[in-house]
């Protein structure tokens, strides 16, 4: 049940729950932001019962203006909620009322002439080259068992040495291996072939040549204790560890090895074509958020090391 039990009829009330087992059953959205959305939903129609003097029913959503949304927008800001949250209750709102529309119940244009908040777009945070090699190299100062060292080294020297997402690397198969490169399925089931370089090939052998189960070549390459598919949260818990040894940041994740792949390659010179094609992106703006990085790495070396910085 949403916020809006007692600001909406029962119509409107059980729109809401429709709207809600869509976008679950359906969309398979997560339940954390199921939650969110019927949370920021609730306080529109809330926000709603108050301006129009009662609950809201089909009624009020027909004489719904772009003005009565602005008006909610301001009232979440006065309230410190950010842009990115701003922008997530302006989803919501779409996500309701294209399903109304969908249904045949009600077309609203309100929410056409309503701007997505602009949402400022966080730099990657990657390890400097020194910190990306002591973290693949260092694996065996915080674990004793031989094979379990030598795999979780393999699972981030692929992060970092061929620039995969932690979930691309613990889908790889032995099939997948090949003599110099290395097929990798990422997201919406594209497949992109990436340069195997030796040293993550070494870290892959010697993980095979440690491991004690047999890897059949459609399994799964990396493997649990018990022989089960290595979970993410393991990989996570080793590079948490890793941080503690070293002395790392907070912001030293196995995605950050991903970020480091590229910022590393863009500050050697390499183009933002074949760097976005390594790292499987769809868009070629998503791959250029790494030259706004790259910059700022140089400007930071620039004010340290200028004698008038």
């Amino acid at each position: 049940m949403t916020d809006s039990a007692f600001a909406t009829d029962d119509f409107i009330r059980e729109r809401i729950a429709a709207w809600l087992r869509d976008l679950g059953s359906v969309k398979r959205l997560a339940p954390k932001t199921l939650e969110a959305y019927g949370r920021d939903l609730g306080q529109f129609m809330n926000f709603l019962a108050g301006h129009m003097g009662g609950p809201v029913g089909l009624e009020s959503l027909r004489q719904l203006r772009g003005a009565d949304i602005r008006a909610f927008m301001a009232q979440r800001r006065t309230e410190s909620l950010g842009s990115r949250s701003l922008a997530r209750v302006l989803s919501a709102l779409k996500s309701f009322f294209a399903f109304l529309e969908r249904e045949g119940i009600l077309a609203s244009e309100a929410l056409n002439v309503i701007r997505t908040p602009k949402v400022p777009r966080a730099l990657p945070k990657a390890l400097t080259i020194i910190e990306a090699r002591q973290t693949i190299s260092s694996t065996d100062e915080v674990e004793d068992r031989p094979w379990v060292a030598a795999r979780d080294m393999a699972v981030i020297a692929l992060c970092y040495g061929a620039g995969l997402r932690i979930s691309e690397a613990l889908a790889l198969t032995r099939a997948d291996l090949e003599a110099e490169t290395l097929r990798v399925t990422g997201k919406g089931g594209r497949v992109r072939m990436v340069p195997l370089i030796a040293p993550v090939r070494q870290a892959i052998d010697t993980y095979l040549g440690l491991s004690p189960f047999k890897l059949w070549p459609e399994e799964p390459l990396f493997r649990g204790v018990r022989g089960g598919v290595l979970s993410p949260r393991l990989i996570q818990l080793r590079m948490q560890q890793l941080r503690s040894a070293l002395g790392l940041p907070p912001s030293a994740t196995p995605h950050a090895l991903r970020h480091s792949f590229a910022t590393h390659l863009l500050g050697r010179g390499g183009d933002l074509r074949s760097i976005q094609e390594l790292l499987g992106h769809a868009s070629l703006s998503t791959t250029q958020i790494y030259t706004a990085v790259d910059t700022e790495r140089l400007l930071e070396s620039y004010a340290k090391a200028h004698p008038r910085g």
